[in-house]
């Protein structure tokens, strides 16, 4: 639920003071969702910054009246900035996803490992100003495995129990070194790390098919088959009615 103007795909955003904000929330419950990711600073490639009290601003009232109208739900902040982190943890936020994996607050880290909150960690390189020009690798796969994991071991071995790993597809990656990085995802499997992808909707869909953003949920759910057959713990979804479809025909093929 991403709490701002200008995310990239306009059905999730959303405004804690619609009268039809908690409908939605309950609709995406209902429809299988195991955690509530709420946003109030649009990440995607070249989005505008906005204030540190502007972010608190938008996504604490979101997050009090999930708390209040719904038992034992689990909300994720997705914001990179500790102070926003803090606050949203202070009104029932459970768990961090940090876009920037530590790299644009220096007070994250030790954050994290101050309250030893679960923590989402992506690669990415740079900010979302600048990201897309920061594509160039020695290696693909061993820079963004170092880059990642040495900063997951930092955090486990400073007493972190829960870190989950997000490739960040779409972060300083260019189009097709998303799908090597989807051809591939199998090299995040670590017993000590989960990890997640978030594709849904993104511009590796619609740009490479050549489709408008409202026809991708017909491939974002092909691709995401493709990540829970990679070891994919967790996705990160719109559309939570086909995602939890494509869920459970998943784990009933792993039985079979």
């Amino acid at each position: 639920m991403n709490i701002t103007p200008d995310s990239f795909h306009k059905d999730s955003r959303f405004n804690p003071f619609d009268e039809d904000f908690l409908k939605k929330a309950n609709e995406m419950l209902e429809n299988g969702v195991s955690i509530i990711d709420i946003g109030g600073h649009s990440t995607r490639p070249g989005a505008t910054k906005i204030s540190e009290s502007e972010e608190i601003d938008r996504i604490l009232p979101a997050i009090e009246l999930l708390t209040k109208n719904f038992k034992n739900i689990t909300i994720s902040i997705d914001t990179f900035r500790k102070k926003v982190a803090e606050k949203a943890a202070n009104v029932g936020a459970q768990i961090i996803n940090d876009i920037s994996g530590g790299n644009l607050d220096s007070e994250m880290f030790p954050f994290i490992i101050k309250t030893n909150l679960p923590y989402i960690l992506m690669h990415t390189r740079g900010t979302p100003e600048n990201m897309q020009n920061l594509t160039n690798y020695t290696d693909f796969y061993t820079d963004i495995l170092k880059e990642t994991f040495s900063k997951a071991n930092y955090l486990k071995k400073n007493g972190v129990k829960d870190v989950i790993i997000d490739p960040g597809l779409g972060f300083a990656k260019d189009l097709l070194q998303n799908y090597e990085l989807m051809k591939n995802l199998s090299i995040f499997k670590n017993e000590n790390y989960p990890f997640l992808i978030g594709l849904s909707r993104k511009s590796m869909i619609y740009k490479y098919l050549e489709i408008d953003i409202k026809d991708t949920l017909e491939a974002t759910s092909q691709l995401n088959l493709i990540a829970l057959l990679s070891g994919t713990s967790i996705l990160r979804v719109h559309d939570a009615k086909s995602a939890k479809h494509t869920i459970d025909l998943y784990n009933l093929l792993k039985k079979s």
